[in-house]
């Protein structure tokens, strides 16, 4: 059973050591860092983003905290009030490779665990990560008023306030999962990552997805083969105009075709080019 969570994203953060650049907006990889961290929780009720507003990749609910600048828990408190699930999913926005299945492993765990009141993100060195966390909404209300009382107010109070009177459970990710964006040379080690061999392929279609508005899963191992299969088969420039063709095919479909589209029309192609390449053979 998928757990119904709102999300609140942390975005208003003074950004010292990159020079008080507007962190949240940063790329890597072409997508802003905040747009990434949005990605990764697409099916929160309400998303509530707590900084200045900005263009982002879905529509979300801004707020501000007060005074601004305040720091994570006052900007926690202002997102708090903007929600109204009862479990709630806190992140920064500087988490360049934050995925929907740490998201859920985070849901699962506070799910399990029902005496919790928060599911904490633990990093390869054993320390909480409050800002990569799932919280029960009452206890975590609690928490916050209580502190409130205490310090007349919630600015510039350390997070470990309030995760000390927390019940907590904790998950351990790999650690890209909790790598965060702190200084321009952690920017440029996720700018790096992102282009190795084993990633960049996804990195990029993820990205040009997002930049054309488009919400499709395609199989990418048999556009790829289809583009071999043209570009042996035919000639190398045949290979992007066939794949382009592949996808105005299944736009052609309707809108409710899907990923089957691509795939039906990428079969036929790709059988085109082989009976195209087996005719050369033969002549050969």
């Amino acid at each position: 059973m998928t757990t119904a969570y709102d999300a609140v994203v942390l975005a208003g953060g003074a950004a010292r050591r990159l020079g008080g650049s507007d962190k949240p907006g940063v790329r890597v990889g072409g997508r802003t860092l905040l747009d990434r961290v949005l990605a990764a929780c697409p099916d929160a009720g309400r998303t509530v983003v707590v900084g200045d507003p900005r263009p982002a990749l879905r529509p979300v609910r801004w707020t501000r905290e007060d005074p601004p600048g305040g720091g994570p828990l006052a900007a926690l408190g202002a997102g708090l009030r903007e929600t109204e699930s009862d479990v709630l999913l806190v992140l920064s926005a500087d988490l360049p490779f934050l995925d929907g299945a740490t998201v859920r492993s985070l849901l699962d765990a506070l799910t399990a665990a029902p005496g919790a009141d928060a599911a904490l993100l633990t990093d390869a060195e054993g320390r909480d990560q409050p800002l990569v966390a799932v919280y029960r909404a009452e206890p975590l209300r609690r928490a916050l008023a209580r502190l409130t009382e205490e310090h007349r107010g919630l600015a510039h109070l350390p997070l470990r306030g309030l995760t000390r009177v927390l019940r907590l459970t904790r998950v351990t990710a790999g650690p890209l999962a909790s790598f965060d964006c702190d200084t321009w040379e952690d920017i440029a080690t996720a700018r790096s990552r992102i282009r190795e061999h084993g990633t960049v392929l996804d990195e990029w279609i993820t990205a040009v997805k997002n930049e054309l508005g488009i919400e499709l899963d395609v199989d990418t191992g048999v556009l790829l083969d289809l583009a071999r299969d043209a570009a042996h088969g035919v000639a190398r420039p045949a290979a992007p105009l066939t794949t382009f063709l592949v996808g105005y095919a299944a736009a052609l479909a309707g809108p409710g075709a899907g990923p089957e589209a691509v795939a039906e029309a990428a079969r036929k192609a790709a059988a085109l080019a082989q009976r195209w390449a087996a005719e050369q053979d033969e002549a050969g």
